[in-house]
């Protein structure tokens, strides 16, 4: 639970993905995804090289460098897509925004030869944080994959065919990443109306954000609406173990006591032995943190503890530059990271990782606190946005809700709720008078996909965190949940 309504303003931002789509064809089984752009932004070339351009994805062609723009996007096609499938087709499909007087401009869409930042990069640099520089300035350009003429129709389509660079991305020709990553360039001579502007992944209609639309051959027809399989089953011996903790830290560890002690919050999850955790309540630059970035402290403090690397990413809630968040923190390095911004300044972040082979996508989220409606409408832009990335899904965070009302209902039509599997199973456990209790009720979940077919839950715990004074190091208490991961 947040103790406090954000003093910032709560964008009505929707999730960035559309729903996966699968289809049966009679000759051979073919199955078509839509999958939602991961990273997205524009770069701006001249006196603008260095600056971020924000929630933007537009083109312009100028003889100004300062005008001159460029649109790069990035699809998960490494966790979307089976690796080695047989992909027959490939489409981008953009929904234009603005656009000048111009009636129609030469859009370019051309491969990027070079990963780049989370919303991290510039004209000049692919990450930003890590100040590493583009080897040619405006995004490392590779083969020109199509060209259509745009014209300046608010809410009109335009289409681009990427599928050669799909197919090569999912056979692994691109290396070790297998994701599709993209950039868009106007063709045409510089004008004064040159400008076109692409509806973002943000856009609150999920019709209009940009989508990738992948078809695949396959081995077996899959339908639309298939039936949800059996909760998992109580883990049996092999395989490899996974510990996911679901951590409230009270605004970055902030104990019962009013003493903030980031490192007594961290000697407490490690009590739990986690691999991966999910942490809420994480601050940035604000006075809970006491202006410093309580994401880097966790990690220096792990490290300091446990003499190994941990990796970390962080999200803001609202989508502003400091304030309150989520975070993943883990001991296996991240293969990609995204989040989503929901309603009410609320956010869902992504870590994906892999173990024993299988790719495993953590989420972690923290809904409103305030509004039964408000949460319900966060889970429908989260679940859009999720729904477009790779099993297998585990979604963890402070829900606000409890188990019996509508926002659990909502997410145990597609998730089952760990904690009440493990209690079905005979393995959820707790300390001598708490049956599950995460605050003063059962608020924290960890949720597994039903489709999530490789986790088989070992168990569930709620751990006890008083010190000999009763004192917690948050006001919420960690769940564990283990896995075996086969």
């Amino acid at each position: 639970m947040r103790t406090r309504l954000s003093a910032r303003t709560g964008m009505l931002c929707a999730a960035a993905a559309a729903t996966t789509i699968v289809s049966a064809v009679s000759a051979s089984a073919q199955t078509t995804v839509n999958l939602p752009a991961v990273t997205y932004g524009t770069v701006r070339a001249g006196s603008y090289a260095n600056a971020k351009q924000g929630d933007l994805l537009s083109t312009r062609s100028s003889a100004n460098p300062d005008y001159l723009r460029r649109a790069i996007v990035k699809f998960d096609t490494q966790n979307g897509i089976p690796s080695g499938a047989s992909v027959t087709s490939a489409i981008l499909t953009l929904t234009i925004k603005t656009g000048g007087a111009d009636a129609s401009r030469r859009i370019a869409v051309y491969q990027v030869t070079q990963s780049f930042g989370d919303a991290d990069f510039t004209w000049n640099q692919r990450y930003v944080s890590q100040k590493t520089s583009w080897s040619t300035a405006g995004g490392d350009l590779g083969s020109q994959l199509d060209v259509q003429t745009v014209n300046s129709t608010v809410g009109g389509k335009v289409t681009f065919d990427v599928t050669p660079l799909v197919k090569q991305a999912v056979a692994g020709g691109l290396g070790s990443s297998r994701y599709t990553r993209l950039a868009l360039a106007d063709l045409d001579a510089s004008t004064a109306d040159s400008y076109r502007e692409f509806v973002t992944p943000k856009d609150p209609n999920a019709a209009n954000r940009p989508v990738l639309t992948v078809t695949y051959g396959g081995s077996s027809t899959i339908t639309s609406t298939p039936t949800p399989p059996p909760p998992p089953a109580p883990a049996s011996s092999g395989g490899t173990t996974l510990r996911v903790l679901q951590y409230n830290t009270h605004h970055g560890g902030w104990g019962t006591d009013g003493v903030w002690d980031v490192p007594r919050l961290m000697k407490s999850a490690l009590k739990a032995n986690p691999d991966i955790i999910s942490f809420n309540e994480v601050e940035y630059k604000d006075s809970w943190s006491k202006n410093g970035d309580d994401l880097a402290l966790y990690l220096s403090t792990l490290k300091s503890l446990t003499g190994q690397t941990w990796y970390g990413k962080f999200v803001v809630g609202s989508g502003a530059t400091s304030g309150i968040g989520n975070a993943i923190v883990s001991k296996i390095p991240f293969d990609t990271t995204a989040h989503d911004q929901l309603t009410g300044g609320r956010a869902v972040l992504n870590a994906t990782i892999t173990v024993n082979g299988r790719t495993i996508n953590l989420f972690s989220t923290h809904l409103d606190e305030s509004s039964s409606s408000t949460r319900l409408a966060e889970i429908g832009e989260m679940e859009t946005w999720t729904n477009g990335i790779a099993q297998q899904r585990i979604i963890c965070g402070d829900f606000n809700a409890q188990s019996t009302d509508s926002v659990s209902a909502k997410m145990k039509e597609t998730y089952y709720d760990a904690w009440a599997t493990a209690q079905s199973d005979g393995t959820a456990t707790s300390f001598p008078g708490n049956t599950g209790q995460t605050r003063n009720s059962r608020i924290d979940y960890c949720y597994i996909s039903h489709s999530a077919s490789a986790l088989q839950l070992k168990s569930a715990q709620v751990l006890d965190t008083r010190d000999a004074n009763g004192v917690q190091p948050s006001d919420h208490r960690p769940l564990l949940v283990v896995f075996d991961v086969k």
